[in-house]
């Protein structure tokens, strides 16, 4: 479940309460207000920055350089925002984009994939047929740069589970790298015809179709793995030092521009034993440079981007580590030898925006100083002294842009009640120049339902746990009203913090009279690794015992009518919803469940034994977390939903449980998606958002849905 290493703009595995009940983002409300929130594109220079914009009578958004010193905006020369030459893919051949036109530059019936430009301009790397590939943009050759790829050997092409959980599917499948001088490109080989076979069957057609995917289980062989590389111009690969046949896996690799060296991340199959290499790129020898055990896990993937910051001329580099309990930031010599730590404290590091080498000092992202659902901007000199908060006033600064020199940066801030803004900060004086706000039209929050950020404390007393709450409009202090739960629930996969939320839906809730709310538990990533690792071994606890206590602090003290306690969420998100009428029965009388894992046998092997082991290393914890085991405690009403073709979270999860339900006489609301992977849109997705909204209705509020919802 990838989704959350790259936070709230790539949430594809869970249904927020927004999405629940068909919110709509204050990001994607580009026109909101007078002239819609700017959007930066970019720093031209330490003083002038590129703002997508309208201004007085324009009818569109342009273009517009802003000089931070002088205040004024200027039109955008067409050069401020270069349009670099690309490559696509059309029709399954590959064009190269370059000055307004388009050049053609494969001619075969076989679809090349991932078209990545070096970064001299000068190739292009590509897969098709499951090998690599290059082109010479300069000569049109195209070479063949592995020859063996076939079913079950991938060359350049990621198998699923690096695709999924590794590198992440904006990567599209691509594990091919170029080095920084274009002088090598680099691969991974992926052998994974020993790796299960998991059927996803499509009903199109007469007679449809079985997908195939070679998709490793919890405890299943892993595809085995080799990195090389060679010359764009061809030439013997050379192959890193590892052997192919040990259970492990390897991350995304990190090239040092110092010296165009690859670094790579190893880690074993019990995913708590990480090191990187340095490689040699002429022999493939490897150096280790940096190791880390913890007890629990480690991530392999990258979740902040930047696991490791080279200081300039090697002089270095910053690792960032949650072993301590909390992710931070640590100084390394170039031989892997740690020198000392540089922040440290109850809070966790989101990721270096900037080091300045000539004053010695890292401009780093945090959460948790101020406030855990809030971001900030901080500097620290590199010996861990004058830490110090850029950002100003109690905002989730939710984007944030430094300037070159690092004298200012742009932050797109909020708080629940202050509509999302843009503005320049100087780091200086600390001086603000808002650019923009997304404040809507005719904006009156006194009209709007109350919001607020609360904290409850966990049942053991140990966690002031964050929960999100919108109030129905004129509530009787003598009546009971109905709550709806939103949550994801994965391992630092919190979804509440203090941003601004804008939306039409939400109001008509709170004027129907729901009580909405988003929870997240003590391993949500709001106290730290320490928090999340909670979860080692242990799926689905704590999770759910922090949501019955904070569903139980309604009940006594927000007015939530017990017997309308409901939850809803999708993939992981599902998953809870559906322990929460097994485990959490007690507490939960209602739920909404899409795309579930419901048994975590059932899920794939990286994601899962990061957490779990494996199941014959821990049967009771999978044991404890299968929602079958607490089958009978089963009561209240049960929506199940899936896409018929999930190549994520199979079907097979909801089919096996609603077998079982159906063994134990239990009846459930169900609906399949057909042609549905995890998450469908268009009519369909109308058709689920519809069938969310009429659950409601029906057993919350118990009444008609109106026509026109």
């Amino acid at each position: 479940m990838w989704c959350f290493k790259t936070q709230i703009n790539t949430m594809k595995k869970f249904i927020s309460l927004s999405a629940v009940l068909c919110l709509v983002s204050i990001f994607s409300m580009a026109q909101v207000g007078q002239n819609g929130l700017p959007r930066f594109i970019r720093w031209v220079d330490n003083t002038q920055l590129v703002l997508n914009t309208k201004r007085g009578a324009d009818a569109a958004p342009k273009n517009y350089i802003y000089n931070v010193v002088t205040k004024q905006y200027t039109i955008a020369p067409a050069d401020a925002v270069p349009t670099e030459k690309s490559v696509i893919v059309k029709k399954g051949d590959l064009y190269l984009k370059e000055n307004g036109s388009e050049v053609q530059l494969t001619f075969d019936n076989a679809e090349e994939k991932n078209p990545t430009l070096s970064p001299d301009g000068n190739y292009v790397g590509y897969t098709k047929n499951n090998n690599l590939y290059t082109l010479s943009l300069v000569t049109k050759k195209e070479l063949a740069i592995t020859t063996d790829g076939a079913t079950g050997i991938l060359n350049g092409y990621a198998s699923w589970v690096y695709f999924e959980e590794i590198f992440g599917r904006p990567t599209q499948y691509r594990a091919f790298w170029w080095s920084p001088d274009s002088k090598y490109i680099s691969f991974m080989r992926f052998d994974e015809r020993k790796v299960p076979m998991f059927p996803i069957y499509n009903s199109e057609g007469q007679h449809g179709f079985v997908e195939e995917t070679r998709y490793p289980k919890a405890g299943d062989q892993n595809p085995t793995v080799k990195i090389g590389w060679t010359s764009p111009n061809g030439g013997a690969i050379t192959w890193a030092d590892f052997n192919e046949a040990d259970d492990q896996y390897f991350g995304w690799p990190i090239w040092n521009p110092n010296n165009n060296s690859m670094w790579l991340s190893w880690m074993d199959r019990g995913q708590n034993n990480l090191k990187i290499f340095e490689l040699n790129m002429t022999t493939g020898a490897k150096k280790p440079v940096y190791a880390e055990y913890q007890k629990t896990w480690i991530d392999l993937e990258d979740r902040n981007g930047g696991r490791i910051n080279f200081v300039p001329n090697n002089k270095g580099y910053i690792a960032q580590s949650d072993e301590s309990g909390w992710n931070h930031l640590y100084m390394y010599d170039m031989e892997g030898k740690l020198q000392y730590p540089i922040t440290n404290g109850k809070f966790t590091v989101l990721g270096i925006r900037h080091i300045d080498e000539k004053n010695k000092t890292i401009y780093f992202a945090a959460r948790g100083i101020e406030n855990s659902a809030r971001i900030d901007l901080y500097a620290i000199g590199f010996d861990g002294k004058n830490q110090k908060r850029l950002t100003v006033g109690d905002y989730n600064n939710a984007q944030l842009y430094l300037a070159p020199d690092a004298k200012h940066f742009v932050t797109v801030y909020s708080n629940i009640q202050t509509p999302t803004t843009i503005a320049v900060i100087n780091t200086q004086k600390k001086a603000v120049d808002v650019l923009g706000t997304a404040t809507p039209a005719n904006y009156d929050p006194s009209k709007l339902a109350k919001t607020e950020l609360i904290r409850i404390k966990s049942a053991d007393g140990l966690f002031e746990l964050p929960a999100l709450v919108t109030w129905p409009k004129n509530m009787d202090p003598n009546k009971k009203y109905p709550l709806l739960v939103s949550i994801y629930g994965g391992p630092n996969a919190g979804t509440v913090m203090d941003s601004w939320s804008s939306n039409p839906a939400k109001e008509t809730w709170a004027e129907e009279g729901l009580i909405q709310v988003a929870f997240d538990h003590r391993a949500s990533g709001h106290f730290g690794k320490a928090g999340v690792n909670y979860m080692y071994r242990n799926l689905g606890y704590w999770e759910m015992e922090d949501y019955m206590t904070m569903a139980k602090w309604f009940i006594a003290n927000g007015q939530a009518d017990p017997t309308k306690i409901a939850i809803t969420g999708f993939s992981y998100g599902g998953y809870m919803s559906c322990y929460a009428l097994t485990y959490g029965a007690s507490v939960f009388t209602h739920a909404m469940a899409g795309g579930s894992v419901t048994a975590w046998e059932l899920y794939d092997s990286h994601y899962t034994e990061r957490f779990m082991d494996t199941p014959a290393e821990n049967p009771e914890g999978y044991k404890s977390g299968n929602v079958m085991t607490h089958l009978k405690n089963f009561k209240g009403v049960l929506q199940l939903v899936h896409g018929t073709m999930d190549d994520n979270v199979h079907m097979q999860n909801s089919i096996q449980l609603l077998s079982a339900l159906q063994d134990q006489g239990k009846q459930v609301e169900f609906m399949l998606y057909p042609g549905g992977r995890h998450g469908w849109g268009g009519a369909k997705g109308k058709h689920f958002t519809d069938l969310k909204n009429q659950f409601i209705y029906k057993h919350l509020l118990e009444k008609a849905m109106p026509a026109s919802k």
